[in-house]
């Protein structure tokens, strides 16, 4: 216990401390958040002094600071499916859907076809071709809906019709990126096609029935029954809805935190009980929980078995390169081809390049499954590090700043602090 009490605050802190110099650097505090992760694993203290990163997260406390991290994953994901705004679409529909499948199609090929060269190096033993190919493809096509919204906050972007599309955007990818990874994920732990497509198939009808049936009672229950209910009691009804549908997806063969997305999407907007409810399972979960989760990254990235390797500087380079092609390139097309001006369709694909704190989940479950090895894990965290930190600079040079008073700061900006 001792122990837990000195890791818990240490991981709190130091994340903190990066997201406020990362933040009056202009850059997404996530990224602060992730760079103290990875520089109190053995990238830079166990490098530097081994005995100071055993003291602060001996091995006896690795298994409840992940239990805390992967809790705070689950409320995350929960919050960003409550967030996932498909009201953006109006009057947009056309081109986001053209421009978030382009930031996706375009990016899996290429990651498809990049997993090729990849697999006799860097795929762990026994790890067969389809799920390594298909997971190195669903992680070059991630956007970070969260981290994309806070960027247009501070860029005076929220809320104009350049925001607005880029939210939609971002919001047809979000959706089709996780249908994929679910896909992925019961392709890589089922024992059989058969049992993968058995798989597939009751994830759609459970998201089905989410939509179709648990949406409307929530809906009916907040307008009838959750105003006379107090604020703990709305709470405690959220967290156990969301545990058991991440359980149920669990139970089906795809990850937890797919299930906590889709209530998050099921859960009715716009109620202030469960507003008030949302926030204060935010102000939580955001400082407290998530760093745990970013300090446990960085004790599995090890940025020295690159150095080693001249050859993993060239592989990681490479993975940039599709990954910044891909998504940039794709999006940016796609939007020139429905008409928007070269410098708002450069925006829009630096936009879509943003990975942030989704690709790292993203990336956690790879390695959970044991789809990817270390070497590669480390390798596409940097990725996500590099494509997160240049879309802030990129949008400032190819936008001046919005003359007009910012919009009020939106949840899923603050979701991303």
């Amino acid at each position: 216990m001792p122990a837990l009490l000195v890791a818990v605050p240490a991981a709190i802190l130091a994340c903190q401390a990066g997201a406020i110099l990362l933040r009056r650097l202009g850059q997404p505090p996530v990224i602060g958040e992730i760079t103290m992760g990875i520089l109190l694993g053995p990238s830079l203290l166990g490098w530097l002094w081994p005995e100071a990163q055993h003291w602060l997260f001996p091995a006896s406390v690795l298994p409840f600071t992940s239990v805390l991290g992967q809790l705070g994953l689950l409320a995350f994901m929960f919050l960003v499916g409550l967030e996932l705004d498909l009201g953006a679409l109006r009057g947009n529909s056309r081109t986001a859907v053209a421009v978030s499948q382009a930031g996706i199609l375009l990016p899996l090929g290429l990651g498809a076809l990049l997993a090729v060269p990849m697999y006799d190096r860097l795929a762990p033993e026994g790890v067969e071709f389809a799920p390594f190919m298909l997971f190195v493809a669903v992680s070059m096509a991630i956007t970070a809906f969260p981290v994309l919204a806070r960027i247009l906050v501070d860029r005076g972007l929220y809320g104009t019709p350049l925001g607005a599309l880029a939210m939609a955007c971002a919001a047809v990818d979000d959706v089709a990126a996780w249908c994929l990874l679910a896909l992925v994920v019961a392709f890589s732990t089922a024992g059989s096609p058969l049992d993968a497509l058995s798989a597939a198939g009751l994830t759609v009808a459970f998201g089905a029935a989410m939509l179709l049936v648990v949406r409307p009672l929530l809906a009916r229950w907040a307008r009838g029954r959750a105003d006379r209910a107090g604020d703990g009691v709305v709470m405690v009804l959220l967290f156990s809805g969301l545990s058991v549908s991440a359980l149920t997806t669990d139970l089906i063969g795809v990850h937890t935190l797919f299930g906590a997305f889709l209530f998050g999407v099921a859960t009715p907007r716009g109620h202030r009980r469960i507003e008030a409810s949302a926030a204060r399972l935010r102000a939580v979960v955001v400082p407290v929980l998530l760093p745990l989760f970013f300090v446990h990254t960085g004790l599995s990235t090890e940025i020295g078995t690159l150095a080693a390797d001249p050859a993993q500087w060239l592989w990681t380079g490479a993975l940039l390169a599709v990954a910044v092609l891909g998504k940039w390139g794709g999006a940016t097309g796609a939007a020139l081809a429905c008409g928007q001006p070269w410098r708002q369709a450069m925006s829009i694909g630096s936009l879509m390049n943003c990975r942030g704190l989704t690709e790292l989940v993203v990336l956690s479950i790879g390695l959970e499954l044991g789809v990817i090895g270390p070497e590669l894990f480390t390798m596409l965290v940097l990725v996500a590090l590099i494509t997160t930190a240049i879309t802030s600079p990129a949008v400032s040079r190819l936008l001046p700043p919005h003359p007009e008073p910012p919009a009020p700061v939106p949840r899923e900006a603050v979701a991303s602090e």
